[in-house]
């Protein structure tokens, strides 16, 4: 059975589809905020790159029940510190995406919950989740992040590390048409729940939670 991930400590905003929570639209007065998916569940968290999903994984990866986190950008920056600085990323770029990769089919084989890293433009890994998921009677998690590009841009030259213009358009495509899709309802396949956050929304989370199925199969509240 799949289950929804609940949203605690602030209103969730209702779609016309249970499976979506929206919860754009700045922090509740309610405070600071849980999500919460069944232990042993895969999250993906979406978006452009400079959106934060790094930083948002890394700060709400919380205690409930073991949690991985399967971040490419961890991954790269592993890479950097192993080779000359002079050496440029697209040298080795391939071989830190198959690091990732390995990592995150390691990830899967162990029982505790997933937080996985995504740009968007990778539909083959949440295909990929989803049949992994309908083997294991669950599906997976999608929280994407609806972040305008200027921002994302200038999260990226905060970080100090940019893409191409073209490889940025190719993201903003492919995530504003995922964003579309689940708005209109049509998640991708194998999805069991998804969580639309914009920026300020992503500032009110304090935690990314795994908790028992009991706690979980509720609404949220």
């Amino acid at each position: 059975m799949a289950h929804r991930g609940e949203l605690t400590g602030r209103n969730a905003d209702e779609t016309d589809d249970p499976r979506v929570r929206d919860l754009r639209g700045g922090p509740s007065a309610h405070g600071a905020s849980t999500l919460r998916w069944p232990v042993g569940h895969r999250v993906v968290v979406s978006g452009l790159p400079g959106s934060g999903k790094s930083t948002l994984m890394r700060r709400t990866a919380g205690p409930h029940g073991r949690v991985t986190l399967v971040d490419s950008q961890e991954v790269r920056e592993r890479w950097a510190g192993r080779l000359p600085r002079w050496l440029p990323y697209p040298v080795y770029r391939p071989a830190a995406r198959l690091a990732h990769y390995a990592g995150l089919r390691r990830a899967l084989r162990t029982e505790s919950g997933v937080l996985v890293h995504d740009c968007g433009r990778t539909a083959w890994v949440r295909r990929w989740l989803g049949r992994h998921g309908r083997r294991r009677g669950t599906g997976f998690h999608l929280v994407l992040l609806d972040v305008p590009a200027h921002i994302a841009l200038a999260g990226q030259r905060e970080r100090g590390r940019t893409v191409s213009r073209r490889a940025f358009a190719r993201h903003r495509r492919a995530v504003n048409r995922l964003i579309a899709e689940v708005e209109a309802g049509r998640l991708p396949a194998g999805c069991a729940s998804v969580a639309l956050l914009d920026r300020e929304a992503a500032r009110a989370l304090d935690e990314f939670g795994f908790a028992t199925p009991e706690v979980t199969d509720d609404p949220a509240r």
